[in-house]
């Protein structure tokens, strides 16, 4: 494999003029500030990681093992390629909620927020880690909603960098602070925080019980652990090709080395050292104030009108965006190469929703735990 490794100097020459134009919101805009060499050479390389896995069985344990080993190459150059794409289809925070009949998708994931937030007993004053933070969405949404201190933890420096401006932004810079590291071997002393919380984050990890670990060693004696966790469910089947099929379109579409059970996650909380309180997935239960699932806005139908996002998210839209692009790249305003982590996260979509008609997959596998006094 020829790897560009995405080092802290590789990403300060691909999204430099971005992040030195705090006004670049535009997509258009984002990508025209692009080093565009860096940008087609860090296509290249993550396509590289999933040639193998495109064949006919090919995405056997050898393949699966090469993603492994190099997650934090995987993972990293996948947001330094979506990130942007994120934003402007999906918004400041990166994650998915079930809505009730006449909220919107802001407003759901708001209140998916409070919910972990209040499951962690996080209070005012708190010190608080958010274990991949993201572009740092839930992060200030916790310092609103608690008036606690929130450190963001990510291991991408472009992200960091965006989590900084909105800080700036939202004037929570004295609230938080953001924190580039590798979140299997975080940067902090042993009980540095009262809380820890991972929104739809750690399944980034290679090994879950190893990524608990580390958040246990930071959280102090008598705090509250509380995730949302992406996991294959007990009604995957490794023996039927349509599921496997769906599971490595979300792996490919979104930067997953591997996929792990509810089982595996919930046994990973337990040998991490956790007193488990709660363990439950939220992504099936229809009931009253959930209504409308978690899917639904990556299942638009043909066209949406609720605002640039929504469409975005439609048929037409994508078709639009995808063709916007094209017509980006050809004239030289978009790297080449752009079109295709469009066509991925369209893909990932696809495979979101499939998972989730067959239930087989869950975004917001819950799971609450407590370190022990002792």
């Amino acid at each position: 494999m020829s790897i560009l490794e995405p080092t802290p100097e590789l990403s300060r020459a691909l999204h430099e003029k971005v992040v030195e134009d705090q006004s670049a919101s535009s997509l258009v805009s984002r990508l025209r500030g692009k080093n565009k060499e860096l940008q087609t050479q860090s296509v290249n390389t993550y396509e590289q990681f999933w040639a193998a896995a495109a064949a006919p069985g090919g995405n056997d344990g050898s393949a699966q093992e090469t993603r492994t080993n190099m997650y934090k190459t995987l993972t990293n150059t996948y947001y330094n390629l979506a990130t942007d794409f994120y934003e402007y289809g999906w918004g400041e925070c990166f994650h998915f909620a079930r809505r009730s009949i006449g909220e919107t998708l802001r407003e759901s994931i708001r209140r998916h927020e409070h919910l972990l937030f209040d499951a962690a007993r996080i209070k005012p004053g708190m010190r608080v880690l958010d274990v991949g933070c993201g572009v740092g969405g839930p992060a200030r949404e916790c310092i609103r909603y608690t008036g606690a201190h929130v450190t963001g933890l990510n291991n991408n420096d472009y992200q960091i960098q965006r989590a900084g401006i909105y800080a700036n932004k939202y004037r929570q810079t004295e609230h938080s602070v953001f924190t580039k590291g590798d979140f299997m071997h975080m940067p902090f002393d042993e009980g540095a925080f009262d809380a820890v919380y991972a929104i739809e984050a750690t399944c980034h990890a290679p090994v879950l019980r190893d990524v608990y670990a580390q958040m246990f060693r930071v959280l102090k004696p008598g705090g509250y652990f509380a995730i949302y966790e992406w996991c294959l469910t007990d009604k995957f089947d490794e023996a039927n090709p349509e599921h496997r099929k769906m599971a490595l379109a979300i792996e490919h579409g979104d930067g997953i080395a591997k996929l792990f059970s509810t089982r595996v996650a919930l046994q990973a909380a337990k040998d991490a050292g956790f007193e488990i309180v709660l363990a439950q997935d939220l992504a099936h239960e229809t009931t009253v104030g959930n209504e409308i699932p978690w899917y639904s806005d990556l299942d638009v139908g043909l066209i949406s009108f609720s605002g640039l996002q929504g469409f975005a998210r439609s048929q037409i839209g994508r078709v639009f965006t995808s063709n916007a692009v094209k017509l980006l790249e050809k004239v030289g305003i978009a790297p080449r190469g752009t079109s295709q982590i469009q066509d991925v996260l369209v893909d990932a979509a696809d495979g979101l929703v499939g998972g989730a008609k067959l239930e087989i997959f869950t975004p917001m596998y819950l799971i609450v735990g407590r370190k022990p006094l002792n």
